[in-house]
């Protein structure tokens, strides 16, 4: 029997303490504020494909339901409804929601915050065109039963882009050893390099709980121009992956 409820407690209680810097740029989620025009390019450019939008349109996403799963303070959930989804944000650290939705509001933005998870979601019936599964599943405690429950969650033709971050000695080394004790971008002990994901372990996965993957990139920092960039060949460490229900 899947597990109803891949929510790691103590993963959760790391994100709770940091929820009020989610929109603080120069904050704990720096990282996240840095590579967030690369996930959306990636995600607007996958979602435009898959369904036949027009990003040159004022909005381009209208008629689309779309799931930010682990939205955080909606980072992503707010550029979704800017292009004109119908966006439902969900997060098991509770605390994060109230900061999404006043967030929300102050932009004039009509968005569905609901402290909950993805197998809520699911025993509730609901579904969704597309899931933002982004920098979440190397913190769940069982992956499988998570996938599962995101692709149950996806109408049949939908959409699931899913990022993570590799696990070998380059991305202990630049996302912990870098991010988190030398740069101090994250708390010490954010991740947990045991809790990686390679690509190829990713896939499996994805395939397991009955998703099709249909792409992968890398995201590529540059210490240099201090941006990052899509890579179709660097998966090293940032990685992100698309893939769809079969109809």
């Amino acid at each position: 029997m899947a597990n109803l409820n891949t929510i790691d407690a103590s993963e959760i209680e790391k994100f709770q303490a940091m929820a009020a810097e989610w929109w603080d740029p120069s904050g704990k989620f720096k990282p996240l504020h840095m590579l967030n025009p690369c996930r959306l390019d990636y995600i607007t450019s996958q979602i435009a494909a898959e369904f036949g939008c027009d990003l040159t349109t004022p909005k381009p996403f209208e008629g689309l339901r779309i799931l930010d799963i682990g939205c955080g303070g909606g980072l992503l959930s707010e550029p979704m409804a800017r292009l004109g989804a119908t966006v439902v944000g969900a997060d098991a650290a509770e605390r994060n929601i109230p900061v999404a939705r006043v967030h929300a509001e102050q932009q004039g933005l009509d968005i569905d915050y609901r402290h909950t998870s993805a197998e809520a979601l699911v025993e509730a019936g609901e579904s969704f065109d597309a899931v933002l599964n982004m920098e979440v599943v190397e913190h769940v405690s069982d992956p499988l039963a998570f996938l599962t429950a995101c692709h149950d969650l996806l109408k049949p033709g939908g959409l699931m882009t899913c990022s993570t971050i590799n696990r070998n000695p380059k991305s202990y080394a630049m996302a912990i050893v870098g991010a988190e004790h030398i740069m101090r971008w994250l708390p010490k002990g954010t991740h947990e390099w045991s809790k990686f994901i390679t690509p190829d372990e990713l896939y499996e996965l994805l395939t397991k709980s009955g998703l099709d993957p249909v792409d992968r990139k890398g995201f590529v920092f540059n210490p240099i121009s201090w941006s990052w960039r899509l890579s179709d060949r660097d998966l090293s460490v940032n990685y992100v992956t698309a893939s769809v229900r079969p109809s």
